[in-house]
């Protein structure tokens, strides 16, 4: 999201900045100007003299602050996630939000919460959707059993208790077991991937077929052959996979995540549980088996998916900057 934005605001004219430690990765193509430090953790001292200086996580807020207070810009908090809920040391992340009024969520849900906790009504920019990602209408043409599709991301080392994989693994065997000629394939960016012993496990199992894309070209191609997205995580802010999904054509069955409740309707554009309920098989089940329910809501999810673009994105940006400027 950072990068659609960024590059989407050096679109529009404005000049921008990406300030980031000596280490930093840069996966994506950014349009923006790129400043990398000499050291691990950023400084005061590295940030340029700004309108406006945008942190995006946690750690990065007390050095934007830092920056703001000895006349460096506006400091504007960019809350891409509410991390006290599901990060370490939410002793350090939960007073940070008492550090800026001016502050953007990407859901109402993000909002309500910060709300309730800080005092703070936040301007809510949303997810979008890349161009790339379409519906190419060529599931018929693969001649394919019923493709079952989910994401799965690498859990060593990492923080992904939110995304319920396991609960996301034994549903789907649920699914296989009941459904034995249906496949099961799992989405997972390829350097974890393969730095993940316990992926490379599951693949050899021989149980799943494993995807990993190198680019959203590749992502769109798999999506696009997916009947059925499955969505396991119980905690995100924008949830986009699933929404990516819904407009390459997919029935979304998806479990309650807070952020997903901005486009994720029960019964009229995918089917959707609350974690409690363990209804996640039960739901992709009767995907597979009631084919006019499920292009029914492949459709309506396509559908309404159009409204979610990063251009719509970045204008929202851009006009919340500016009021804040005022």
């Amino acid at each position: 999201m950072l990068v659609e934005l960024t590059n989407g605001l050096t679109a529009m004219g404005h000049q921008v900045v990406i300030v980031m430690p000596i280490h930093g990765d840069v996966s994506y193509e950014i349009h923006s100007a790129l400043h990398r430090t000499d050291h691990t953790v950023l400084r005061e001292s590295d940030f340029p003299f700004s309108d406006v200086i945008v942190s995006n996580f946690y750690t990065t807020v007390p050095v934007s602050e830092a920056a703001s207070q000895s006349g460096k810009g506006l400091h504007v908090r960019l809350s891409l996630c509410y991390e006290p809920l599901f990060l370490p040391e939410n002793h350090v992340s939960f007073p940070s939000y008492n550090t800026t009024p001016r502050l953007i969520v990407l859901s109402k849900w993000q909002r309500d919460i910060i709300a309730l906790n800080h005092g703070i009504t936040a301007s809510m920019v949303p997810v979008g959707i890349s161009t790339i990602f379409r519906n190419q209408h060529i599931r018929h043409k693969l001649q394919e059993p019923m493709n079952i599709t989910a994401i799965l991301r690498k859990v060593e080392n990492g923080f992904s208790w939110h995304r319920e994989q396991d609960y996301l693994i034994q549903q789907l065997d649920i699914v296989k077991q009941n459904l034995p000629h249906v496949t099961v394939n799992f989405i997972s960016p390829p350097d974890e991937f393969y730095t993940s012993e316990s992926l490379q496990q599951l693949k050899a199992s021989g149980k799943y077929r494993f995807f990993t894309p190198l680019n959203d070209e590749e992502l769109n191609y798999h999506y696009n052959g997916a009947d059925i997205f499955v969505s396991s995580s119980i905690f995100d802010s924008g949830s986009l996979p699933g929404l990516e999904a819904m407009r390459c054509g997919a029935a979304l069955a998806t479990v309650y995540s807070g952020g997903n409740m901005e486009y994720a309707r029960h019964e009229q554009n995918c089917l959707l549980s609350f974690r409690y309920e363990n209804r996640l098989a039960g739901d992709v089940i009767r995907l597979v088996q009631d084919h006019v329910l499920r292009v029914r809501l492949a459709s309506q999810g396509e559908a309404d998916s159009n409204s979610w673009t990063w251009a719509n994105s970045v204008r929202k940006l851009e006009q919340t900057i500016l009021n804040f400027l005022a």
